[in-house]
């Protein structure tokens, strides 16, 4: 068996986005990834579905007991273990892995062993989580230098291995990692050693994440208000006259959805381009797919329509979602069919989504109407359809009869076929509705009536707690979507005027900064 490798990969600070290009590549590339407690979990879903995933994480002050994996000479021996079954192994780190994330002592021990290494840098937090905080390390005129100290010495050293005397006011901008426990030594080594108690200074709690929160002070004040707040880690403590500029240059913060938890219920696969547009809104997108696409087991009227649609025998075609694309489009391939299947008929579909879906597999839609809704394509396809037109309508079982009815009442002859079923998921996440039963989701999306029916469903009994008193904001993609949230006892809070995702998103910030939604 040829030897494996070991890749040291800095994950950033903890938004996923800021990971690098080399260290994704890695993880996609990974037959094991070896991750910290710091990382972002979302930076998981990039690996192989056969990846190992092995989580070590450390929790500041407690002993790990008999989870000895926790342990660095364990990790070490885990590193080496895997590369010598001759696999590519990932050691994902928070941060930058030589920034105080014992990367280096790793490197030495895979050395020793024999093990090939490479080191794929990352941002560390030193840098990242004060600029996420509105605090630039150095600035003209303010701060031509900083250092990166760590907070936390290993315990039983004789002797800080800080010099003090020379750090307080050698450097402009101070930067302590894995401080908050010691916070008021530190404030007491630097106002000893001749930095003025004046100095401003930020201690800041999970940068770079929805989660992030400041708390500003001075040297003489700071570990007070640190206390007060209950502030715990992980959190960085920034110390210079930077951090009077974050009152002008503070960003991250201020997004219309910070800090805000709010639930997906789309299919998993779909799920991925709203968490995106909410997180870049500052929200922490937290995922129950109350909805499962399955594939209808018959095939045959399918296998029947796409032959009369190879023939010529439809005017039209007609898509209603993604999902009704998508495996439409699977089936064609599953026959040796293309695109070109569709020879002279006309396609329409419900909205841009849709029209999207279809434009990946080579098709532009005719006719898309300006309202997302059964009754505009109706309308919009008024002009466009004569006497006996057939058309081919492939969609979801028990999906709403207006479309059909609209398009006969124009004379059409519509063969709707089932290709599948919006089920409901088994085995929710148990962490996910525990935090929707103990009112820990701020807001609640609906993407469709489907989303809206399943997550019921699923809530059984704890669905009361999407309608008491401190019940979650509840959004809807659409009125269709809206009206089902009604009819099942809920209250609408937001619904999209564009009944799309970019839509919802627009609508939820739109509200909760007091604007109102102009598309």
């Amino acid at each position: 068996m040829s030897a494996g490798i070991v890749y040291l990969v800095g994950a950033g600070p903890g938004d996923p986005g800021l990971i690098t290009v080399a260290g994704l590549d890695r993880i996609r590339e990974a037959d094991v990834i070896v991750y910290d407690r710091l990382i972002s979990e979302r930076l998981l879903d990039y690996a192989r579905a056969d990846a190992e995933l092995i989580y070590v994480g450390k929790v500041p002050g407690q002993v790990s007991g008999a989870d000895v994996s926790h342990d660095q000479d364990a990790i070490n021996q885990i590193l080496a273990d895997k590369a010598r079954e001759g696999r590519r192994v990932v050691r994902l780190k928070g941060g930058d892995p030589f920034v105080f994330g014992r990367g280096g002592e790793e490197a030495e021990a895979l050395r020793a062993a024999g093990i090939p290494f490479e080191i794929v840098p990352g941002i560390t937090s030193a840098v990242a989580v004060p600029a996420y905080a509105g605090i630039p390390v150095t600035h003209r005129g303010v701060a031509a230098s900083f250092a990166v100290i760590t907070g936390h010495e290993e315990p039983g050293k004789p002797q800080s291995a800080v010099d003090w005397s020379h750090l307080a006011a050698a450097v402009d901008t101070l930067v302590f990692l894995m401080g908050v426990k010691n916070l008021p030594e530190i404030v007491t080594n630097l106002v000893a050693n001749g930095r003025p108690e004046t100095t401003p200074v930020a201690v800041i709690r999970w940068g770079t994440t929805p989660e992030q929160s400041t708390v500003t002070g001075t040297l003489a004040d700071i570990a007070e208000r640190v206390a007060e707040a209950g502030l715990t880690p992980p959190a960085i403590t920034v110390v210079g006259e930077v951090v009077r500029l974050r009152e002008n240059l503070s960003w991250f913060e201020d997004r219309p959805l910070f800090g805000k938890r709010v639930l997906i219920t789309r299919t998993r696969r779909q799920a991925s381009e709203l968490a995106r547009l909410l997180a870049a809104q500052g929200a922490l997108p937290i995922e129950l797919p109350a909805i499962e696409i399955e594939p209808v087991a018959d095939t045959v009227p399918l296998a029947a329509a796409i032959d009369r649609l190879r023939d010529g025998g439809y005017a039209w075609c007609g898509f209603t979602s993604a999902n009704a694309v998508e495996l439409t489009f699977e089936h064609l391939a599953e026959r040796g069919f293309d695109a070109r299947s569709f020879g002279g008929t006309r396609v329409f579909a419900i909205g841009p989504a849709t029209a999207d879906a279809l434009r990946s597999h080579g098709i532009t839609a005719d006719v898309v109407p300006d309202e997302y809704v059964a009754e505009a394509v109706v309308e919009a396809m008024r002009p466009h359809v004569s006497e006996g037109d057939g058309v081919l309508l492939p969609r979801a079982e028990s999906a709403r009869a207006e479309l059909v009815t609209g398009l006969e009442a124009l004379g059409a002859t519509v063969d709707e076929i089932t290709v599948y079923r919006a089920a409901v998921p088994s085995g929710p996440d148990p962490k996910v509705l525990a935090a929707i039963r103990e009112g820990r989701i701020d807001i609640v999306t609906f993407t469709s009536s489907s989303t809206v029916r399943n997550l019921l469903a699923i809530l059984g009994s704890d669905a009361a707690a999407l309608k008491g008193e401190s019940r979650p904001l509840i959004a809807c993609i659409g009125p269709i979507t809206a009206d089902t949230a009604r009819e099942n006892g809920l209250t609408v809070d937001v619904m999209a005027s564009e009944y799309t995702v970019e839509g919802l998103v627009e609508a939820l910030a739109a509200h909760l900064t007091g604007q109102k939604v102009t598309s």
